[in-house]
């Protein structure tokens, strides 16, 4: 089996896509642009939160659930669509 090669393996390594215009795919999917950020995640996991008598530990809140969701979500579609994951 003859594989091709991507790099030239140079000493300062690779990059895929000189700006985020460009469009790349992975697996024979459509060629995408980069996916658009959604912002950074909210504190969504919480260690360890002590109210009274009552300790949590983890997503403690709506917000911080919706945060977690959004991100994974958010990852999930952007794998998808360059073809990484199905």
């Amino acid at each position: 089996m003859a594989v091709e090669q991507v790099t030239y393996n140079g000493p300062d390594g690779a990059t895929m896509g000189a700006d985020a215009t460009e469009l790349i795919s992975f697996y024979g999917a459509t060629p995408i642009v980069r996916y658009p950020s959604v912002g950074a995640a909210s504190t969504y996991i919480t260690l360890r939160q002590s109210t009274g008598a009552m300790s949590t530990v983890g997503l403690n809140t709506e917000a911080a659930m919706s945060s977690l969701v959004l991100q994974v979500s958010t990852i999930t579609v952007a794998l998808r669509n360059l073809g990484l994951i199905t």
